[in-house]
């Protein structure tokens, strides 16, 4: 494996009669962002272009930009993953779903007609089904809570369902998060940071900082004032990551506390049109715009600077409270 090759390297190579540790990590971390960062140079061009968004503040502001870089940012992050860490079948098929919800999310941006909801439902149930059922195949249905350090083992059926939902929610509030230049990728890149400090398998932690510098490469373009998108492509195959990692630290409830501003961003909205559709509370939230970095630009007058600077320094505060807490 080309991980190992470069790992000896490191070990052999003497500086001040020491060994340079962290060798292998750092040139996975360069090569890993080099290669997106010239990949999206050279395929920017063959990615459909933005219609502008109808509903979102500021949205006509998008209109013409290249949109669904995700395809080629997560393509990168795939390649680059089954080049420096050992695959097994368990990998392969994580691999598989974070690229089939990037597809999915891909031909959606790429569609003339925005796909419906029932179509996109499903595409989600399989996917977060497929993670559920994986992880608790390779794994095992047992999970601590946070701070309490509670080991809980429900039925097999019942993990599977939670894990699902899981990821479902995962997908669906970095979806909505996706609204203003940088935001999600740079809130994506605070909970991978910090998510990666409970993982205890070298090979999901290497995943996690090719996807960091991944997002690096992406967020250069990306940053305002944007000249590409992620679209679907790139927030649904985050989600998956997002939820996998979670789960993989053996503790999936820290996706809440580490994840909390995407949730509050991207969840509300969720949770409004759900009472609104299904509750009929045509008042629910009236005078909250979701998602909220909506909000907070028409209704407090933020700039997009500034929703992305104070949502992050929100997160990382939450997120550094909370290892702090259960170290």
């Amino acid at each position: 494996m080309l991980y190992d090759l470069i790992e000896k390297l490191g070990k052999n190579l003497m500086i001040n009669g020491k060994p340079v540790r962290g060798l292998a990590l750092c040139i996975v971390f360069l090569v890993s962002f080099l290669f997106v960062f010239f990949t999206i140079k050279i395929f920017r061009k063959v990615l459909p272009k933005d219609h502008g968004r109808e509903f979102a503040v500021n949205g006509e502001l998008s209109q013409g930009k290249a949109r669904g870089a995700g395809l080629i940012f997560i393509t990168g992050f795939v390649i680059l993953t089954a080049l420096f860490i050992p695959l097994d079948l368990e990998k392969v098929l994580y691999l598989v779903f974070i690229y089939g919800a990037m597809l999915s999310g891909y031909l959606d941006d790429a569609s003339d007609v925005p796909w419906g909801e029932v179509k996109k439902g499903l595409i989600d149930l399989v996917i977060s089904g497929g993670i559920a059922g994986t992880y608790y195949y390779f794994n095992s249905g047992k999970f601590k809570l946070p701070f309490l350090k509670v080991v809980i083992e429900p039925h097999p059926a019942v993990f599977i369902i939670l894990a699902a939902i899981l990821v479902w929610a995962a997908i669906n509030v970095t979806n909505c998060s996706d609204g203003v230049d940088g935001l999600c990728a740079t809130l994506c890149m605070v909970t991978i940071f910090f998510v990666s400090r409970f993982l205890e398998d070298s090979a999901m932690i290497t995943a996690c900082l090719i996807m960091l510098a991944a997002l690096g490469a992406y967020l250069w373009s990306n940053s305002s004032p944007s000249s590409i998108l992620m679209g679907d492509a790139g927030s649904r195959a985050l989600g998956v990551f997002l939820a996998l990692i979670c789960l993989k630290t053996g503790s999936p409830l820290i996706f809440i506390p580490l994840a909390i501003v995407l949730i509050i961003d991207g969840g509300l909205g969720l949770v409004k049109l759900s009472f609104i559709r299904f509750l009929r509370l045509k008042n629910f939230m009236k005078n909250i715009r979701t998602p909220i970095h909506d909000h907070v630009r028409k209704n407090k007058g933020w700039s997009d600077t500034q929703v992305v600077a104070r949502f992050v320094i929100i997160q990382i505060l939450v997120a550094a409270c909370f290892c702090f807490i259960t170290e």
